[in-house]
C-alpha cells in the first residue's frame, strides 16, 4: 500500500498537542427564563500531551467528558479555560477564520458512520468535502485524489459514486478515515470510531488505522470505552472519570500494573479470551451511579465508588504522583492510607 501523493509525516518537534488545565463547563438553565442556575463540569482542568506519529488512547465510562474533551481539541467547542496548543499555537484565542489553518491539520472520525454522511450525496462528494474547503483543485484533480484515497482505505474508485445507504457499517468507516486524511493532517481525533462495528469489523478498521499511521505519521487521539481496543493501537492511555484524567501513562504500564483502583476496575471488566484464566479472574463491581458533574463530589471525585476510600478521599482532591514506570496517577494510596508509591494497585485486596 502506497501513500497518497504530497502526504509527509509532521515535522513538529516536541508535542503536537499541548492541553493545561483544560476547562469545558456547561450551563444548566431552568425555570421559564432558561436562567442558569448551575454548570456540569464536563472536563474540568486537563492535562494531556499527543507526540506527532503516536496514538493517545482516552478511556471512560459513558459521561466521563472523553468526546466533549475530543470536541475541544478541534475546537468544536468553546473552551471555558486552561490552554491548547496544536503544533505549537494556542487555538483557545483564535478567530473563527484562523482556525481555519489549525483545522487543516487537525481532522474527526465520528462514532457512527451513518449519521456523519449526508445520505443524499454520493460517497465521493462527502470524501471530496475537505478538498474543495482547503485545497485550490480543479474537480478532476478531486477525483484523482478521492480515487487515490479510497483505494489507500481497501476500496475501489467505482465505490465513489455510490451512497452511503449502499455500504456496510465497516466499508463507510473505512470512507470516515478517508475523508479525514484528505488534506494530510496531522492530527486526527477518532471519537469512539469502531463502537458501533462488530467485532470482526472493529479488528479489521483498527489494523488498518495502525498501518495508516505507519505509513503516513498521523498522530491519534484515540477515544474509546473499551481498554482492549485502546491497549491494541496506543502508545500512551489516559483514564477519564467525571471530567478529569485520573491516570496516564505508557499503554502497557498502564494495562499490566494500573494504579488507580478505576483503571483496576475498568480492567477487570474486560473480558480475557482464555476460558481458564478467564473464570480465574475476580470481577471488581462498582457500585453506584457517576455522580452529576454539576454537583462532583469533594476530595477525590471517585471515593463514592472506590472500594478502597479512606478519609482523607472525603475532602482532599489527589496530587498527580508520577510513578517509576512514567505513570502519572491521581490517588491517595500512593502517598496515605498504603503507601503505594507507585505500585500497582493490584497488591490491595478489596475489602469485603
Amino acid at each position: 500500500m502506497s501513500a497518497p501523493t504530497g502526504v509527509q509525516p509532521p515535522t513538529t518537534t516536541g508535542a503536537l498537542v499541548e492541553a493545561r488545565r483544560l476547562i469545558k463547563h456547561f450551563p444548566v438553565r431552568k425555570g421559564i427564563m432558561r436562567r442558569i442556575q448551575a454548570y456540569a463540569q464536563a472536563v474540568d482542568g486537563v492535562d494531556f500531551d499527543v507526540l506527532p506519529g503516536q496514538t493517545l488512547g482516552l478511556v471512560g465510562e459513558s459521561g466521563s467528558g472523553k468526546s466533549t474533551l475530543g470536541r475541544c481539541v478541534l475546537r468544536l467547542l468553546k473552551i471555558d479555560g486552561g490552554e491548547l496548543r496544536i503544533a505549537g499555537r494556542d487555538v483557545t484565542t483564535l478567530s473563527r477564520s484562523e482556525l481555519r489553518t489549525v483545522r487543516r491539520n487537525a481532522q474527526m472520525i465520528f462514532q457512527d458512520p451513518y449519521s456523519s454522511f449526508d445520505p443524499r450525496s454520493t460517497v465521493g462528494s462527502s470524501v471530496m468535502e475537505p478538498l474543495r474547503a482547503h485545497e485550490h483543485m480543479s474537480r478532476r484533480e478531486r477525483e484523482d485524489r478521492a480515487a487515490e484515497l479510497v483505494t489507500l482505505v481497501g476500496l475501489t474508485r467505482a465505490h465513489l459514486a455510490r451512497y452511503p445507504y449502499q455500504f456496510s457499517g465497516g466499508q463507510l468507516q473505512r470512507l470516515a478515515i478517508a475523508r479525514a486524511l484528505a488534506i494530510n493532517p496531522q492530527l486526527v481525533v477518532c471519537d469512539e470510531p469502531v463502537s458501533s462495528l462488530d467485532v470482526s469489523t472493529q479488528a479489521q478498521v483498527i489494523n488498518l488505522m495502525s498501518e495508516l499511521q505507519r505509513e503516513l505519521g498521523v498522530a491519534y487521539l484515540f477515544i474509546a470505552h473499551d481498554l482492549s481496543v485502546v491497549r491494541h493501537v496506543s502508545t500512551t492511555i489516559a483514564v477519564m472519570y467525571l471530567g478529569r484524567i485520573v491516570e496516564q501513562g505508557p499503554a502497557e504500564a498502564v494495562y499490566s500494573t494500573p494504579k488507580h483502583p478505576y483503571t483496576e476496575a475498568l480492567l477487570s471488566a474486560v473480558p480475557v479470551p482464555d476460558p481458564v484464566v478467564q473464570r480465574s479472574r475476580s470481577r471488581i463491581v462498582l457500585t453506584g451511579d457517576v455522580p452529576s458533574p454539576v454537583d462532583p463530589p469533594a476530595g477525590c471525585r471517585f471515593h463514592t465508588r472506590c472500594p478502597y476510600v479512606m478519609d482523607v478521599c472525603h475532602t482532599v482532591d489527589p496530587e498527580a504522583t508520577v510513578t517509576p514506570d512514567g505513570t502519572t496517577v491521581h490517588c491517595h494510596l500512593h502517598t496515605t492510607g498504603p503507601t503505594l508509591a507507585g505500585e500497582s494497585v493490584r497488591s490491595l485486596r478489596v475489602p469485603s
